[in-house]
């Protein structure tokens, strides 16, 4: 198979995955094909030799074009194309059909009202599980900024469906990395944390001990073997996370990112004035 036909194989097998994620920032079929059709253009002309994840890639690009399309839609104050879907014709409308199904009108009505940033930091962080760090590049922000972004968009769409968040799969991993941690078990702090696992802790953080960043999840689970005694899952700012309870008082916040069934990235917060900005609520056993 030459470069040329792998590529494209390649983006096809991702091309369902690509329609989705346009799906829910654009809301319009139509928009859904000029979007990937333009990711194919961009990625046709791409010198891919140095994309170690192709899907997670693609999925920036089409996050930015559709952007894009949202801000010129904005700029233009054209009205929203809504959650309407065409009849389907082929398996192609039948499959975005089915997308929107999963999605739901009522989701899409209330994603229209946002605006453009804040509705693809919700849409890649919450229903995608994007971390923070490779959203705040493409809406220009900082991390910290795009998280606030999604949160604000998450409290607007509050009481709608929000599909493929699964918080009750997502507090079964952090408790079982929880339990690995406070029984000293290595084996199993590594089986829930990703290879790529990324530790960061804000100076407060540090002060108290830690390094400001720890990559891999040999290091990650060497950190936490043994520890976690003060440590109960909760929500933090509506999403699975971990606080440090000392003395009765909210000492650490954790915040957790997950790549399907593992941890992708931890943050510890510790700065007493950013942890009394998170909505935290500690989720009893």
């Amino acid at each position: 198979m030459t470069e040329e036909n792998l590529l494209t194989h390649q983006f096809e097998a991702s091309r369902d995955h690509l329609r989705a994620v346009a799906y829910r920032m654009l809301g319009s079929s139509a928009e859904v094909d000029d979007a990937v059709q333009e990711a194919w253009l961009r990625v046709s002309r791409y010198d891919m030799s140095d994309v170690a994840n192709l899907r997670g890639w693609l999925t920036t690009v089409v996050a930015r074009i559709c952007l894009d399309m949202l801000r010129a839609r904005k700029s233009r104050k054209e009205e929203p194309m809504g959650p309407h879907v065409p009849e389907p014709v082929d398996e192609t409308r039948q499959r975005e059909a089915e997308i929107a199904d999963s999605v739901g009108a009522a989701l899409l009505v209330v994603l229209e009202t946002l605006q453009p940033a804040e509705r693809l930091a919700f849409v890649l962080h919450d229903m995608f599980a994007v971390p923070f760090e490779e959203i705040a590049p493409i809406v220009g922000r900082s991390v910290d900024a795009s998280r606030q972004l999604a949160s604000r968009a998450r409290r607007r769409v509050q009481g709608a469906p929000v599909p493929d968040t699964d918080l009750s799969r997502q507090r079964g991993i952090v408790e079982a990395f929880l339990k690995a941690s406070r029984e000293g078990d290595f084996e199993g702090l590594l089986a829930m944390l990703d290879p790529d696992v990324v530790f960061r802790a804000d100076d407060a953080a540090v002060r108290l001990g830690t390094l400001p960043e720890i990559r891999g999840a040999d290091a990650v689970a060497q950190l936490y073997k043994g520890r976690a005694q003060a440590a109960r899952t909760a929500l933090v700012d509506g999403e699975i996370g971990v606080a440090v309870i000392l003395g009765g008082h909210l000492r650490i916040a954790l915040r957790v990112t997950f790549n399907g069934d593992r941890i992708v990235g931890l943050e510890a917060l510790a700065d007493a004035e950013r942890i009394a900005a998170l909505d935290v609520e500690v989720l009893e056993r």
